[in-house]
């Protein structure tokens, strides 16, 4: 569990690492990547070990009885999370975008309406759009420093054509763990507005300490003929590229309609991404999840510390996640004025606001999931690009 290991990433096909310099003009040598939603660590010792037992086996058929890798799943919602999950609600997907426009497919049509808490995971309205439906947006309202959703607002901009809406549980980019309460809250929205409600939960296990994920089935059991849950292992053990995610589904009609879906687009789930999540959902891989929150949470802080101490920026106190949220409304400068200081200045590839949806225009967000040298010197970086402010 050595995450200040620096492992070089250029020239490995890496999207984060090698797009970079074509994305941002960033130059591909200097930059620091600190765009896309992956981090710089190797996964546990368990999941080296597993994927290593299948590629000295040397064969790579087709995939059989897949119980094992739905009893991990089981267990690590059961011991991690206080969700009971029953094996037979479990599909699993190529990934969660895939499963967010399997979820279209599935319960909408072209032109429907669905619901976004902007600002919000980019892919979403990306995918819904492409699917020819609709975003509606439904813009958090900003108090205190962290989001909240405003359901009187939401209400006022339903007007009976959005079919679905999609929570970041927790949230991203704004790194915020809903409560209860809010989970509650929304399961009436949807309820009012007769929404699916489909709640991509990928960041549950990236919770900062004094901070605690509440599942959405736990919070709203009563939201259970209406609640499709998305899960995965691939935030939490850095397992993207396997492309393995998990549709839990609840509710047996659903469940009925969302299988039909799977059948007719052939989706089955690729073996290493098994053999990787199976491994990992286990006591060896908690220990390793533990290890991690309490490094992302020194990275938080050193970050934190040293963005808050530039006038004019400020970084959304993070709860999960380890995606900066920072605020650069408060420079007085335009959006591509203090993105042309992060990436020309500081050779820093960061999201840009914008395409999280509205509310996201003065933001840039930033992947901590990386060494603690390099985020040290990204600080020392954007201090550098900002020093007149100081």
């Amino acid at each position: 569990m050595n995450f200040d290991q620096i492992i070089e990433r250029r020239g490995t096909e890496c999207m984060k690492w090698d797009v970079m310099a074509q994305r941002y003009a960033v130059p591909a040598d200097t930059g620091i990547a600190m765009w896309v939603a992956d981090m710089d660590f190797r996964p546990p010792a368990c999941v080296q070990t597993a994927l290593q037992k299948a590629v000295d086996h040397g064969i790579y058929g087709y995939f059989g009885d897949d119980t094992p890798y739905r009893e991990a799943v089981a267990w690590w919602m059961h011991h991690r999370h206080g969700w009971q999950v029953a094996r037979e609600h479990i599909f699993t997907t190529h990934g969660l975008v895939n499963a967010v426009g399997l979820c279209l497919h599935t319960w909408t049509k072209p032109g429907d309406g669905v619901v976004l808490f902007t600002p919000v995971y980019h892919a979403f309205a990306r995918t819904i759009q492409a699917a020819g439906r609709r975003v509606v947006e439904c813009p958090l309202r900003l108090e205190h420093g962290r989001y909240e959703m405003d359901f009187s607002a939401a209400d006022a901009l339903m007007d009976g054509s959005a079919r679905m809406v999609i929570l970041c549980s927790p949230h991203n980019p704004g790194g915020r763990v809903w409560s209860a309460e809010e989970l509650r809250a929304l399961a009436d929205f949807c309820a009012r507005h007769d929404l699916v409600l489909i709640s991509d939960e990928i960041h549950h296990d990236l919770v900062m300490p004094g901070h605690k994920h509440i599942p959405f089935p736990v919070a709203a059991p009563d939201a259970a003929d209406r609640l499709v849950m998305l899960t995965a292992a691939s935030k939490t053990f850095n397992l993207a590229g396997t492309h393995c995610g998990n549709v839990i589904i609840p509710d047996a009609r659903l469940r009925g309609q969302f299988a039909k879906t799977m059948m007719a687009m052939g989706i089955s789930p690729n073996s290493f991404g098994l053999h990787a999540v199976r491994a990992a959902y286990s006591p060896a891989g908690a220990e390793w999840v533990d290890a991690l929150c309490a490094y992302l949470e020194g990275n938080r802080a050193l970050f934190d510390a040293g963005i808050n101490a530039i006038p004019g920026l400020r970084s959304m106190p993070l709860e999960a996640t380890y995606l900066a949220w920072v605020d650069f409304a408060d420079t007085g400068m335009s959006a591509a004025e203090f993105t042309a200081r992060v990436e020309q200045g500081a050779q820093i590839a960061a999201n840009h606001g914008a395409t999280f949806g509205t509310g996201g225009e003065s933001f840039l967000r930033f992947n901590l999931g990386t060494p603690r040298s390099v985020v040290a010197e990204a600080v020392a970086r954007l201090q550098r690009a900002f020093a007149d402010l100081q």
